[in-house]
């Protein structure tokens, strides 16, 4: 990747550590202890990026389905273990999280309330869905496998 100044690695190298190398570092840390519990769960939070990638952001891209590639092996790894492994899959959010890079990067999609977004969570969870798909995510997935070409293009434009 060519970087075009040194803040621009700087926000990459952070992006990185933030969404993929800490929640891997902190899982590894607590996986003793949930592992003495008579249940536990770990929930990570991936995109639906992860499914079809925004050209504009591509780092965050990146970690969102590195995410959910270790979900998925953590999920497997653990399946003889009390501590369930869910990955809930949310689209854009209306949160104050990102607003800075959203006006940067000229988005004007704010996306979906945190409370919807709680709320299919927590009747994921109670279920045991260990894939938590949250409003439009559904169907991003389902056009990912069957159209990939189509809505990367619907994505990214032409």
């Amino acid at each position: 990747m060519n970087y075009k100044n040194v803040a621009e690695k700087f926000e990459a190298e952070n992006e990185i550590e933030s969404n993929l190398t800490a929640p891997i570092h902190l899982t590894m840390l607590l996986l003793p202890h949930l592992k003495q519990q008579q249940s536990a769960a770990i929930v990570n939070v991936t995109s639906g990026l992860a499914y079809v990638p925004h050209a504009r952001m591509p780092v965050y891209c990146a970690t969102k389905s590195a995410m959910q590639s270790f979900t998925k092996s953590l999920r497997h790894q653990l399946r003889n273990e009390p501590i369930k492994i869910f990955e809930v899959v949310p689209p854009i959010v209306d949160t104050e999280l990102d607003n800075g890079a959203r006006k940067k990067r000229g988005d004007t999609d704010k996306g979906i309330k945190p409370e919807i977004v709680a709320k299919e969570t927590l009747d994921g969870m109670y279920v045991d869905k260990f894939e938590i798909l949250v409003g439009r995510v559904k169907g991003l997935k389902f056009a990912s496998r069957f159209l990939p070409n189509k809505i990367f293009k619907v994505i990214n434009g032409k």
